[in-house]
């Protein structure tokens, strides 16, 4: 008696879902010919079972409307406060005084109030401790002048009373950089007189040549409103940068010593430049 088509189908389909799945080699040598009808109730039944469980897999995937929300929100807050702190940690490097061993830090420059010269924080390795300015005929301004001390120098001092302070400015042991800013045009023959003129009574008759030698130092260009000097004094020797950058030395402790009674001594050539160094030398 023949099987009928409905018998057929139901015998192939028994095997299919009951018997374990036949390996690779099983299927080419020895699998039965598939039979039409098969094909037909087997495709559907494989294709729908994939279908429904990509779709379950793609629909637990898909983020609510509620969830995203709260992302965006949650990452809105972080990048705020991100923002303020690295405006607040800005602020505080830029008010911040350098203190020693502390990590380096950038600063505002500091301004000298009457003439608005700009100083920065740092100069030949040095830190600002103050600035002045420079009166001649009690109402011209000639220039503003700042100083640099070494905080490791001055760390064992800056804490000593101000007649001790200003004797230990007076000595030119304690390394400091002199930066002069013209606050007006000047010719270089007044200035090297006005600077000459501060240091020959001081210097007491002796080694006056190292005078001659400081004027050779500054070449023959009148200096004009912003023109810079330097003057970096260690011990019997003076480091000099004139306003056109060229670079010069001087060895005279007799001249060091009498260049920072200029600036530091009873008779300093800018009082409110001497006033503010006193006290920034016990913020260093």
């Amino acid at each position: 008696m023949m099987n009928s088509p409905r018998l057929l189908i139901s015998r192939q389909s028994h095997r299919l879902f009951c018997r374990s799945p036949p390996s690779s080699s099983s299927v080419t040598s020895s699998a039965p010919p598939r039979s039409t009808a098969h094909r037909i109730v087997t495709r559907p039944s494989s294709s729908s079972s994939s279908n429904n469980s990509s779709a379950a897999a793609f629909s637990s995937a898909q983020p609510t409307a509620a969830g995203t929300a709260i992302l965006l929100t949650a990452a809105a807050l972080l990048f705020t406060a991100t923002t303020n702190d690295a405006k607040n940690n800005a602020a505080s490097l830029c008010s911040v005084a350098p203190r020693l061993g502390a990590e380096p830090t950038m600063l505002s420059p500091a301004t000298e109030p009457k003439t608005g010269i700009l100083f920065p924080r740092l100069c030949n390795g040095m830190t600002f401790v103050g600035c002045g300015v420079r009166v001649k005929y009690g109402f011209v301004k000639v220039y503003a002048v700042g100083t640099y001390m070494d905080p490791l120098a001055m760390s064992v001092i800056k804490d000593q009373s101000k007649p001790q302070l200003q004797k230990a400015l007076l000595d030119p042991n304690y390394p400091r950089t002199i930066r002069i800013v013209m606050n007006r045009n000047l010719s270089i023959e007044k200035y090297t007189a006005a600077i000459i003129e501060a240091l020959e009574p001081r210097m007491k008759g002796q080694d006056l040549e190292s005078l001659e030698e400081f004027k050779k130092l500054n070449p023959p260009v009148d200096l004009i409103q912003g023109a810079e000097m330097e003057m970096t004094v260690r011990g019997d020797t003076l480091l000099y940068k004139n306003a056109v950058g060229g670079i010069g030395q001087i060895r005279s402790g007799v001249f060091t010593s009498a260049l920072c009674d200029v600036f530091y001594g009873a008779e300093a050539v800018s009082p409110g430049h001497l006033e503010d160094v006193l006290k920034g030398v016990k913020k260093l």
